[in-house]
């Protein structure tokens, strides 16, 4: 159990710029992990099981790329309770990502507008900071899972972005347990075209096949999942789920932040460019969800992501037709309760 209350750190945090807040956060993480002051925010994991794309997850709450961008912090966001954790998206090339400001938070909403255009340090650093983590060597019956998740340099023409989700691929493959292609960042230049079916077609043959060169070289096959944007009609929907099987991928993300304005206009920040998280996305990427499992049959993965402020939330994803869920924005809202809450709401849901 926690020995610091987030109510009790939230109101500091809120009161800092957002990404000034964040960082503030990541490095303490940094520090305090693998050391006793990881009390503080440390938690037991609930014992939830389930079995998805071969690998066992020790529960079904998660938490979603993009807060630990560089993978620096593994072990101390591991001791929250998750089951899972995904860090990232890491590009080849580290690069700075948008100008600043380009975080914004709209807490009439829960919510969050950030444009940071796949800020990190690059593909070689973060590598090195997987491979400093500890949690693996833990032991135990039923260890954290973890995924990395892989991008596009903003600087990569878009006809090139294939080179660079197969430089990361094989740089992060043995090091992962599953790996996620993020096609869905509305924060990187004419990223989510490759959600159209020519582009998605391509780009997941070029990553199938080179899936099967890495499986023989490394003696193992790493799951695949795609992450996917909740701004798709059911056509399109229909379409990169056909795609995700024709090229075998193991499970799809679902869903990523959002273009819409719809549920906060009228609020300050609204009119930010950038991606909009937390509550307001829930019944968007719900939708999603829903149109991907009517698509892709039972047995294929869904990790739901989008606006889980609750436990009730969570269990909306799974009813929606998600095997699993991430959190992010109600993390920041909510604090580090959130996963235990979040995990005990779909252990009882069963």
């Amino acid at each position: 159990m926690s020995l610091l209350p987030y109510a009790l750190a939230r109101p500091f945090l809120f009161g800092l710029d957002p990404e000034t807040a964040h960082e503030l956060t990541m490095a303490s993480l940094a520090g305090t992990q693998r050391t006793p002051l990881a009390l503080a925010y440390c938690s037991g994991r609930v014992d939830d099981p389930v079995t998805l794309a071969g690998l066992k997850f020790p529960n079904r709450v998660g938490l979603a790329a993009g807060l630990d961008k560089n993978a620096r912090c593994i072990d101390g966001l591991a001791a929250m309770g998750f089951g899972f954790v995904e860090v990232g998206t890491v590009t080849p090339k580290a690069q700075p990502g948008n100008p600043k400001p380009r975080m914004f938070r709209l807490p009439q909403a829960n919510a969050l507008i950030n444009r940071l255009g796949f800020n990190n340090e690059g593909l070689d650093a973060f590598i090195t900071h997987v491979q400093q983590s500890t949690f693996r060597k833990r032991g135990g019956a039923s260890p954290l899972l973890l995924g990395l998740n892989i991008g596009k340099n903003a600087a990569t023409p878009i006809e090139n972005a294939v080179d660079d989700y197969l430089i990361c691929l094989d740089g992060v493959y043995p090091h992962a347990d599953y790996v996620t292609v993020n096609i869905s960042s509305p924060n990187t230049k004419n990223l989510r075209a490759l959600q159209s079916d020519e582009a998605l077609d391509a780009l997941l043959g070029r990553i199938a096949e080179r899936r099967e060169t890495l499986a023989k070289q490394h003696g193992k096959r790493v799951p695949i999942f795609v992450k996917i944007a909740p701004d798709l009609d059911e056509a399109q929907v229909e379409v990169i789920a056909a795609t995700l099987k024709r090229h075998g991928m193991d499970g799809v993300v679902a869903t990523n932040t959002t273009l819409s304005r719809e549920a906060v206009h009228g609020m300050p920040h609204a009119e930010e460019a950038g991606g909009l998280s937390g509550a307001p996305v829930l019944a968007a990427s719900n939708r999603v969800i829903r149109q991907l499992r009517a698509a892709l049959g039972k047995g294929f993965p869904i990790i739901g992501v989008g606006g889980i402020m609750n436990g009730a939330d969570a269990v909306s994803k799974i009813e929606a037709g998600a095997d699993v869920v991430q959190i992010y924005t109600g993390l920041i809202y909510k604090g580090p309760g959130l996963v235990t809450e979040a995990a005990l709401a779909l252990k009882k849901s069963r």
